[in-house]
């Protein structure tokens, strides 16, 4: 048994502690991204498939709720609550997973982007979010996760009192980032198909809005001994505190896993060059992104978190920031394009 073996064999232990309920298609797909590599001097591009993880239009969360809606399952939980923006795909997963686990689903949907019109509020994911049957409530800030998570708790509250079991998914940083659990077993299994295909990569490129995705592949990673680079790009706050939630969501990973982390501020790397005007908001790099991607690859990103990496992917490669072997972690969110409608053909 090799190094990578047995580091492999000692954080799949670890993650076997926590509960978990499968529900996303896996491994998810790694592929050469070859025409969009031609516009790139010096990369070679590639794309990890997260779009294709199935349950509910698939993405990032589905791996993150598996271990949510494990521990939902283990308290016998009837009911999840989760907090997130009007066109969140969180939310839309969540009552999904919650669906196929046979529980109801209570959303409650922030007002983080300013001036959106009505197709914003109605189509994408607010339409899943409907046929999925779960029940909408609304919170008049975008930008006070703990009021979220604090009116949450009230609904949660009400719920028990009306005789359900409620299991709240959390907004703050405050909370143990038990999603970013899916990133780490993520992590693993882009390692074994690197070494099925004798792959190497430099660098690894995605969104870093909750944190999550971004803290889980890079404490996986170095838990598994691999040296790639790991960039996160901020769809919604600025670098320097993006940085500080992943270095807190880092330390919360040691802890829970009682696992030593070697990991530095150097390895903690993130760029706010794609996020102007904010949160959900289009501007040209973005659109550049979004339809570069499509025209070249046939693939899709959406507005608010892919194709803002993507755009502070293609920003990093022009300035020779990176090289070599790169790969894009597609966090999904397509449905969320339906809702940016005419925003999108507004902004060409």
């Amino acid at each position: 048994m090799n190094d990578f073996d047995n580091d492999h064999h000692s954080v799949l232990q670890r993650l076997a502690t926590f509960p978990r309920c499968r529900l996303a298609h896996v491994p998810t797909p790694l592929e050469a991204m070859e025409r969009l590599s031609t516009r790139l001097d010096g990369v070679a591009l590639f794309v990890k498939r997260d779009d294709c993880t199935g349950l509910g239009f698939g993405g990032n969360k589905i791996r993150q709720l598996e271990y949510y809606l494990g521990q939902a399952l283990k308290v016998k939980a009837d009911t999840v609550l989760i907090t997130g923006a009007v066109q969140s795909n969180f939310v839309r997963a969540t009552a999904a997973a919650a669906r196929r686990c046979g529980m109801e689903c209570h959303i409650q949907l922030e007002e983080r982007v300013p001036n959106v019109d009505e197709l914003h509020r109605s189509s994408g994911n607010v339409l899943l979010n409907r046929i999925l049957g779960a029940t909408l409530h609304s919170y008049p800030s975008g930008e006070d996760e703990e009021g979220a998570d604090a009116k949450l708790k009230e609904i949660g509250e009400e719920l028990r009192q009306d005789g359900s079991v409620p299991y709240i998914i959390p907004l703050g940083a405050a909370h143990d980032p038990l999603g970013a659990l899916g990133y780490i077993d993520a992590a693993a299994e882009l390692l074994t198909q690197l070494d099925q295909r004798s792959l190497r990569m430099d660098h690894l490129i995605v969104s870093s809005g909750s944190g999550a995705t971004h803290a889980g592949l890079l404490f996986g990673l170095r838990a598994l001994g691999s040296p790639i680079g790991v960039i996160g790009v901020c769809p919604r706050r600025d670098a320097e505190s993006q940085a500080q939630r992943i270095a807190g969501h880092i330390e919360k990973l040691s802890n829970m896993l009682d696992l030593k982390s070697d990991i530095t501020s150097d390895d903690i790397r993130v760029t706010d060059v794609s996020l102007a005007p904010g949160y959900g908001q289009l501007n040209d790099a973005t659109m550049e992104a979004l339809t570069l991607t499509a025209e070249c690859e046939g693939l899709f990103l959406d507005p608010v978190y892919t194709a803002k990496a993507m755009a502070g992917l293609l920003h990093l490669a022009r300035q020779r920031e990176i090289s070599g072997n790169v790969l894009f972690w597609h966090t999904g969110g397509q449905p969320a394009l339906f809702g940016y409608g005419d925003a999108l053909t507004g902004h060409q």
